[in-house]
């Protein structure tokens, strides 16, 4: 089912600027029990990314009654939220006064074979670079020819996930998911100021870890840092997290910390709202 400004359909204007120069935001979120999980973050990014590309905000009691609707009698699937700068004449300046799309669309849960999450992941570099851009960093913008490109360089499906570096060699994130490692016990992830994408689920698991006592730090990574890691793991708000067993010729065991935290976030996720 898809409602595009709370009316269902399958089509958007095609002066529409999220069509024309990917002009807007969205979001995945996934849907239990007829439940959002994270929706509250989720929106949070939302919100953030409108703010930033000084998108008009859609209220929040008109996306809670069409997620509400979307939701009924679903007991696992996926939510994706698109919200557009709306319809605009030709040329790159913003109309005076926009009126955002809003597309809300639900799709069946993806198929992701349980040895990903149980056993753990191979995980390619890619060729494909992130540029530098901190004006759109963080926020999750309709911009993502440089994930496309770094995901059209294997077709390997024992290979789910590909690590992106910046154009200076620092690892920032997967094609669709964040990264963590584990070193001298201490959780850190990359430094999202220049390029990225802040997930969600990457929020939740340091907002997590920081509860239980467990040190994180978000500094610039290298590859480097990766061959010397005790562990490493992706995540994203589908998948929860994945152990990575293998980087190139540098392998990982299945560790504890990640395993502990694949079983903290599993129950703190009931919770959540």
């Amino acid at each position: 089912m898809i409602l595009v400004n709370g009316k269902t359909a399958s089509s958007i204007e095609v002066a529409d600027r999220g069509l024309q120069y990917g002009d807007g935001l969205f979001e995945t979120i996934a849907i239990r029990d007829e439940r959002a999980i994270l929706y509250l973050s989720h929106l949070k990014r939302l919100e953030d990314g409108c703010r930033r590309l000084s998108i008009p905000l859609i209220a929040r009691r008109i996306l809670d009654e069409e997620i509400f609707k979307l939701c009924q009698g679903v007991s696992r699937g996926v939510l994706k939220i698109v919200v557009t700068r709306g319809s605009g004449g030709r040329g790159y300046q913003p109309p005076s006064q926009p009126q955002p799309t809003r597309i809300l669309s639900l799709h069946p849960w993806p198929n992701y074979p349980s040895i990903f999450m149980e056993y753990g992941i191979t995980l390619r570099v890619c060729r494909t670079s992130l540029g530098y851009n901190p004006c759109l960093a963080g926020i999750k913008h309709l911009n993502r020819l440089e994930q496309v490109l770094a995901r059209s360089e294997w077709e390997n499906p024992m290979i789910p996930e590909g690590l992106m570096l910046d154009s200076q060699g620092h690892v920032v994130e997967g094609t669709m998911s964040n990264l963590f490692i584990v070193q001298n016990g201490r959780l850190e992830t990359p430094d999202l100021s220049g390029c990225g994408v802040a997930g969600v689920m990457r929020e939740f698991i340091l907002k997590q870890a920081f509860n239980s006592g467990l040190k994180t730090i978000v500094r610039p990574l290298i590859l480097a840092d990766l061959r010397s890691a005790e562990e490493i793991f992706m995540c994203n708000s589908l998948i929860g997290i994945w152990p990575v067993r293998r980087v190139g010729e540098t392998q990982y065991p299945l560790g504890p910390l990640t395993q502990h935290l694949q079983h903290l976030i599993q129950i703190q996720l009931l919770h959540s709202n």
